[in-house]
């Protein structure tokens, strides 16, 4: 089993739209499960609207129980954990960026937001995990601002950017409302795409072939 995790010490990153929409987009071809590390609990929420469908969204209180679930879930049979992790929580971080084999970390390219990366940086670097940071939620046509953007997150930060980032969309806005993902709201949109995109970017870092699971995994408490 591969796991990412998806880590910000800034509250409204866009960590549990990034967990939802790539785990979603993953169980199309594996095994996955989202582990909702939050107390918020954003994507558990988001699992009741969806009424079940997968991906399995598992919930985790405690730091110490974290191992012991993606253990479980191996187990069960799964091949891909997304950990969704709240802000401001020191302990849950880097306990799920010590047990990665991937960190995404959302950012806005917008200067509050990149100036809050630096705590964010300091634990994945401590942890030594390959980590990558997504740009979310920026205007969808504004190179200056990306430009600038990869000037901090790489010059200021030592930080590598993904290929693919995921432009304000409104799409994603609607479909979370409705349990649903980007692609499941507008098939041939452009967030669906980009999804689509990050997915299979996601899969070579973790050295994921493409294929279609053939069983889900029993429930992991």
């Amino acid at each position: 089993m591969r796991t990412i995790a998806i880590i910000s010490q800034k509250g409204g990153a866009g960590k549990t739209t990034l967990a939802v929409h790539l785990a979603a987009a993953a169980a199309g071809e594996k095994v996955t499960l989202i582990v909702d590390t939050d107390p918020q609990a954003t994507a558990s929420r988001w699992g009741e609207w969806r009424g079940g469908t997968d991906p399995e969204i598992i919930d985790c209180g405690a730091p110490s129980l974290l191992a012991g679930k993606l253990s479980k879930a191996a187990e069960l049979g799964a091949e891909l954990a997304v950990i969704d992790t709240p802000p401001h929580a020191d302990a849950m971080a880097r306990q799920a960026a010590r047990l990665a084999d991937l960190i995404l970390i959302p950012c806005r390219p917008k200067a509050f937001d990149l100036a809050a990366i630096e705590a964010t940086a300091e634990l994945v670097k401590a942890s030594d995990k390959p980590a990558f940071v997504v740009l979310m939620a920026g205007p969808p046509k504004a190179p200056l601002i990306y430009k600038e953007a990869a000037e901090v997150v790489e010059g200021s930060f030592g930080l590598q950017l993904a290929p693919v980032m995921l432009p304000e969309r409104a799409a994603f806005h609607h479909s979370t409302a409705q349990g649903q993902t980007a692609a499941e709201f507008d098939h041939g949109g452009k967030a669906a795409g980009e999804i689509g995109a990050l997915w299979t970017w996601t899969r070579g870092q973790l050295g994921m072939s493409a294929g279609e699971p053939v069983h889900t995994p029993a429930h992991v408490a």
